[in-house]
């Protein structure tokens, strides 16, 4: 089984660069699931039903978010609905939404991390929780690890090797080139990277991030106006019997919109 993880689409331009794109690779690679992490479709900062729409529209079959993903209100309810849209599963019980979704005997999880970011519950325990009560016949499990410190990510990723398939990090919007099978059969990378302008502070407009960091004045960033789209993805092969990955392959295109 081939699965396409999509690292965070960045507005408008990360949109348009997935409908550009994605047929390629499904023709390339015939993934049997595409996830994609949407919490940034909207504007750079959160996610709406429409935009969620979009995603599915071209072919995505999960998205997976992370902080910002109420950062539009119009997603609180939609999280609630039917389309697989998840957030991270370690926010406080009662938060709109669910934390993963399974289908056909394969699951996708979304955690949060809790360094250099907000004070969340522990996701150590919280995919801990997850794991035990899934189905035994649920063998292929694709977990987001939503996170800022690299250390944690790795520690998440040497905490679960052998429980799941992959442990494929979100956030920074950095693409790392540690792609690895860990000893136990799961799949790991610290960051899948994003889906956004190349010419940007992590998809944002330079000038903005900058004057930001020198005035220390906080403001609303805008998504960067080049038009030169970069696009960070992984494929991972995992034995459907097992659950074990066999294999990962980062991918790295760029288009021009």
């Amino acid at each position: 089984m081939k699965v396409l993880a999509i690292g965070d689409v960045i507005g408008k331009p990360g949109r348009d660069a997935v409908k550009i794109i994605l047929p390629e690779l499904k023709q390339t690679y015939s993934p049997e699931l595409i996830v994609a992490n949407g919490e940034n479709t909207a504007g750079g900062i959160g996610i709406t039903p429409a935009t969620a729409d979009e995603l599915f529209n071209m072919g995505v079959d999960v998205i997976t978010s992370g902080n910002h993903v109420w950062a539009q209100r119009e997603i609180h309810d939609y999280l609630n609905g039917p389309k697989p849209v998840i957030r991270p599963l370690n926010y406080p019980p009662g938060t709109p939404g669910r934390g993963f979704i399974t289908q056909d005997g394969t699951a996708v999880v979304n955690i949060i991390g809790r360094t250099y970011m907000n004070a969340y519950d522990c996701p150590f325990r919280g995919v801990d929780k997850v794991l035990a009560e899934m189905a035994e016949d649920v063998k292929v499990i694709i977990v987001d690890f939503h996170a800022e410190a690299t250390s944690e990510k790795m520690a998440m990723g040497r905490y679960l090797d052998g429980r799941v398939s992959a442990v494929l990090g979100t956030h920074t919007h950095v693409a790392t080139a540690d792609a690895q099978i860990f000893s136990g059969g799961t799949a790991y990378v610290t960051d899948i990277g994003m889906v956004g302008p190349k010419d940007s502070v992590i998809g944002d407009d330079n000038k903005a991030v900058i004057d930001r960091f020198l005035t220390q004045i906080p403001r609303r960033l805008a998504v960067a106006s080049d038009r030169r789209i970069i696009f960070n993805a992984v494929v991972v092969v995992v034995d459907e019997a097992s659950g074990k990955a066999r294999g990962i392959e980062r991918i790295y295109r760029e288009v021009n919109i």
